[in-house]
């Protein structure tokens, strides 16, 4: 059942987004969307469109679908990091060796990686060269020996000193978690996070996503058709740079207690001043996006906004934040080529009431 508020706000929202949104669908053959808008403190606007697999018509999307989330995975696992950091259990200045002792890299700068670093981008760690996905594990030693296995790897540049987006780096994050923590980061998440806030159809393991709303990625095929991705993007040993299933109704609750800056219907996922270190910024992506802990900053549509975009075969997500109108949107759509900027402007301005 979707948490989707009715009225007449919420009919106006339809009437002028419906359309619009079904049209992208059905001229760039996007084979499933799934949106939701936040405004409040609640979920005003929850659809889907299309369907979970091409040629399966009796698959909708709706707001209870889930994708694989992808890189907006890595905002859960930083906020792990920050409450093991609110208990004292981790120094965001300290060496990531000192957690995670078997971190080696063929490259002595390694060992003055920070944490913080590592969080914000700036620890000069390369990225995933291959994933996997046609060869995926399950058990829940996968991460450690993906952490293990990077001893020939080497650094791009000294850590701290430019900006470089690192998949990597967040699988350490997230073997880390599991250090300090004595669990999984599947098992941690779950616990800290998403049992809290009551996202109850979320999970980072693969099998314990419902298969019966699990949506089938979509690649561009021949002739420019749409086929179902070869392999599902998932493996254990990547879970947490991108293995998070989720859907509108449970991204909407994640959304709202960081609008409320750690909070959801009674219970605290961190403390409120948190987010002054998390939503600070530490570098820049570009002249216009900076960098905080796992967020991106930056201003849309004159407002500031905290975002995390997701891509990977398969399938595109987004997240939006904007902390002072107390709102957000977040899309899904089971398609890696497809083309949101056809629909994002028109969905940003009805998230901010324009």
């Amino acid at each position: 059942m979707s948490l989707v508020v009715s009225g007449a706000h919420a009919q106006s929202l339809a009437e002028r987004l419906d359309p619009l949104l079904n049209s992208a669908v059905e001229e760039q053959h996007i084979p499933g969307l799934a949106i939701g808008i936040v405004q409040d403190g609640k979920l005003v606007y929850a659809r889907g469109f299309g369907v979970m697999e091409i040629g399966r018509s009796d698959r909708p999307v709706t707001p209870q679908t889930l994708f694989h989330m992808a890189s907006i995975t890595k905002p859960f696992v930083a906020t792990s990091v920050m409450q093991l950091w609110e208990q004292g259990k981790v120094d965001l200045d300290a060496p990531v060796r000192k957690y995670v002792p078997y971190f080696q890299l063929r490259d002595a700068r390694a060992a003055s990686i920070t944490v913080r670093q590592m969080l914000t981008h700036s620890s000069g760690m390369p990225d995933v060269n291959d994933y996997g996905w046609n060869r995926p594990q399950y058990d829940e030693n996968a991460l450690e020996r993906y952490v293990r296995s990077l001893s020939n790897r080497k650094l791009l540049w000294d850590p701290g000193t430019k900006f470089a987006y690192s998949n990597i780096a967040y699988d350490v994050l997230g073997d880390l978690v599991a250090k300090v923590s004595g669990q999984t980061v599947e098992d941690y998440i779950d616990v800290h996070i998403l049992q809290p806030l009551a996202m109850s159809s979320s999970t980072l393991l693969l099998r314990k996503a419902d298969a019966g709303r699990l949506a089938a990625g979509h690649t561009k095929g021949t002739l420019g058709s749409m086929k179902v991705v070869k392999h599902y993007p998932y493996n254990r040993a990547h879970t947490p740079s991108g293995n998070l299933h989720s859907n509108v109704d449970d991204m909407a609750r994640w959304a709202m207690a960081n609008l409320n800056r750690g909070e959801l219907d009674g219970h605290r996922i961190l403390k409120d001043s948190t987010y002054d270190v998390m939503w600070k910024q530490y570098a820049k992506r570009t002249e216009a996006v900076g960098v905080g802990i796992s967020w991106f900053l930056a201003d849309l549509h004159g407002q500031k906004a905290v975002i995390h975009n997701g891509g990977d075969d398969g399938f595109m997500t987004r997240l939006v934040l904007f902390p002072e109108r107390r709102a957000a949107l977040v899309y899904m759509l089971n398609c890696d080529v497809c083309k949101p900027e056809s629909f994002d402007g028109a969905v940003l301005d009805a998230a901010l009431g324009k």
